[in-house]
């Protein structure tokens, strides 16, 4: 396979899966006998998709997040995003590739706070060296659409908590990211903006067409997506089934 494909717009064609695993588990090593954290996960998605992931606290979601964002890495199987395996790049190209084809929207924000909220939401293009005035236009439309514009110039401690958060979310968009990962997005709202905040990312996910997978322990949030799924004892399984 040519790693080298991921630096341009496109790399997997609309017929490919966006996120493909195949009988990923992760286990960590303990003096006893390994803790076993995730088991024989296997899970596609096309470009357009979105995906809620619930289960309790401890169940392996954060673990199967890091592995999606490529954090961190599976004892075993094979993970595939956007048409590459991520973990068969060095480390460099790993990083450069996670920029550009995956957003992360957290239950913090994490908005730099010396840093305006446009600035912020530049910050994976100046990752990536230099910024643009298509990725500065871009980052305004964001922001905009986020229902910011009037915000542009304001620093994170001069907005609101859902106001942070949406900036957030225009922030994990501004590369046209092929996935975007949301952990607990709306966990530190009240319940009008988490409300607010979790219809704004499927919008804007349907708008630009990515693949959205959402951690999340509201159910009113994972009853939006299109699919659920629950993790529990280390197996991803279908809502109400009670079967791997």
């Amino acid at each position: 396979m040519a790693f080298g494909r991921f630096i341009g717009q496109e790399v997997a064609s609309s017929t490919m899966p966006v996120v493909k695993l195949e009988h990923v588990s992760k286990q960590y090593p303990t003096p006893a006998e390994p803790l076993v954290v995730l088991r024989d996960i296997s899970l596609s998605l096309e470009a357009g998709q979105n995906l809620a992931v619930v289960g309790p606290s401890g169940s392996g979601k954060s673990t199967l997040l890091n592995i999606l964002g490529t954090l961190d890495e599976p004892t075993s199987g094979a993970v595939e995003i956007a048409g590459v395996e991520p973990f068969r790049l060095p480390h460099a190209e790993l990083a450069r590739f996670r920029n550009r084809h995956i957003g992360f929207v957290f239950q913090e924000h994490y908005l730099l706070p010396q840093l305006t909220i446009l600035e912020n939401v530049l910050v994976p293009a100046l990752a990536m060296g230099r910024t643009t005035a298509a990725k500065t236009g871009r980052a305004k439309e964001l922001l905009e659409r986020v229902g910011l514009s009037a915000r542009l110039h304001h620093r994170p401690a001069e907005l609101s908590g859902g106001e942070r958060q949406r900036a957030a979310v225009a922030r994990a968009l501004l590369l046209q990211p092929s996935l975007v990962l949301a952990d607990e997005p709306t966990g530190s709202l009240d319940p009008t903006n988490a409300r607010a905040v979790g219809q704004l990312l499927l919008d804007l996910q349907q708008e630009e067409k990515n693949v959205l997978i959402v951690v999340t322990h509201s159910r009113e949030l994972a009853g939006r997506m299109s699919q659920q799924k629950v993790l529990d004892n280390g197996y991803l399984r279908d809502e109400g089934n009670g079967q791997p």
